[in-house]
């Protein structure tokens, strides 16, 4: 992204002069939006964007696996096209989200690819994929779209220092001065802030560290917290009792364990419990919320509850739009067959092309009639089509896990090389074969 050509959002702030913490902000649609957005981005996405970003941030166990797929072989995959899906994982949002004034996702936006408009019935997102009638999908077409992307036009909101969003009102406004403990506007200032790429890159970080995002960005007086393995400190109570173990798969994994400390140094486990751990940087993060409504380390929390609390008819687009950011799903050809999550896989939406306006849209009040030809989507190789029904790592294999995820193809010669260095006596070690399930996974 070109930042220097990116418009900034402007935003008016009341601000306590006294503890100099931001009060509340109040703003159009434009920075709601990006608000929301949060909630559409996959795991993996977070951590590429923030993790390097000043000041330097360790992100504990997701950092870990992270750079364990970097490092990682490409031959350990089933394709390569695995490990960049991982790296990059697409966001079932993304059609929306690339009409964000502000879109700090750098991931590829998805492209259309047609055959011969004269008689063209298949799109491809990738160039050069061959149809099944042999004809080679090469013409890059631009989807028409709408404006917007969550919040509907022209609406004005208000946001808490803890990214509460609600209506604006004299009421809401009072009652967030109260918890400040303030009695009159004696102390308070109005302040105009800019908003661009870094300081929305830095309130995504400081959503999920801080109880005071708002302030943490743009008064940056707030000391940056760290991440660490406590991440995500979430109470497991606090999921929705709804959730169940959709696919009732269960792995079984050896735990190499100190007998006296009562301590895993490493498991090892196969392909398939591999498969799940790297397919958390494709979850969604409003995913996440919405299986954990405890308390976060953060308070992205707020933000996902405000969501539940607006009225869809008043603010959104739509109650479809209100849905894809509480139940957000994994992109098309992202999920893999029982997985234990049971995550949905988003479907790709219907693509019309017409023939007389040689214009590409989606729309799913259409209805195909003569000049309208209804596009299928191809993947861009069978290869593709495994990989959403078995996974992204090639089997069978087997690999070695530490304590703080980081991966390895097993090892023998390795795996002793470690307890040697941890100065572990080996009368003092045993295997545990231990059960995972649902519990234990989310």
């Amino acid at each position: 992204m070109d930042e220097e050509h990116v418009k900034p959002i402007s935003l008016k702030a009341l601000v306590d002069k006294v503890s100099k913490n931001i009060i509340f902000a109040e703003s159009n649609e434009e920075f709601i939006d990006v608000l929301f957005s949060f909630l559409t981005m996959p795991m993996g996405t977070i951590i590429r964007l923030i993790r390097n970003r000043p000041p330097t941030m360790g992100i504990g166990c997701m950092n870990n696996l992270y750079e364990c797929i970097e490092n990682l072989d490409v031959k350990l995959f089933r394709t390569e096209s695995c490990k960049k899906m991982l790296l990059y994982p697409r966001n079932a949002a993304a059609v929306q989200c690339r009409r964000l004034q502000l879109n700090v996702d750098q991931t590829e936006p998805p492209r259309y690819f047609l055959g011969n408009p004269s008689s063209c019935t298949h799109l491809s997102h990738y160039r050069d994929v061959i149809c099944p009638f042999g004809e080679c999908l090469n013409i890059e077409k631009f989807l028409a779209q709408d404006r917007g992307v969550f919040v509907k036009e022209m609406t004005r909101l208000m946001i808490s220092d803890e990214l509460r969003v609600m209506p604006p009102s004299t009421e809401e406004s009072l009652s967030l001065l109260f918890n400040q403990g303030l009695t009159d506007g004696s102390t308070t200032e109005e302040c105009n802030l800019d908003i661009g790429v870094d300081e929305v890159l830095t309130l995504l970080k400081m959503s999920l560290v801080s109880k005071t995002p708002l302030t943490g960005t743009f008064l940056k007086h707030s000391p940056t917290p760290e991440l660490d393995q406590k991440y995500f400190d979430i109470s497991k109570s606090g999921r929705e009792e709804s959730a169940t173990d959709v696919s009732g798969k269960t792995f079984m994994i050896k735990l190499v364990v100190s007998k006296s400390k009562k301590m895993v140094y490493y498991a090892e486990t196969s392909e398939a419990f591999v498969n799940l751990l790297f397919s958390f940087l494709t979850v969604p993060l409003g995913y996440a919320l919405k299986m954990h409504s405890g308390t976060w380390k953060g308070c992205i929390n707020h933000l996902y509850n405000s969501i539940h609390e607006l009225d869809a008819d008043q603010f959104l687009k739509s109650n479809k739009h209100k849905e894809m950011l509480l139940s957000p799903k994994l992109a098309p050809n992202f999920g893999y067959e029982n997985h234990p999550l049971g995550i949905e896989e988003d479907k790709h939406p219907p693509y019309y092309y017409i023939y007389g306006e040689d214009k590409l849209i989606s729309d799913e009040t259409i209805v195909p009639t003569t000049g309208i030809s209804r596009l299928t989507v191809l993947d861009p190789e069978s290869s593709s089509k495994d990989t959403a029904k078995g996974g992204f790592v090639k089997g069978p294999a087997m690999f070695t896990i530490t304590d703080n995820l980081t991966i390895k193809p097993i090892s023998p010669t390795s795996c002793l090389s470690v307890l040697k260095k941890l100065k572990v006596t080996f009368n003092d070690i045993e295997v545990r074969l231990v059960k995972v399930g649902y519990e234990e996974v989310s």
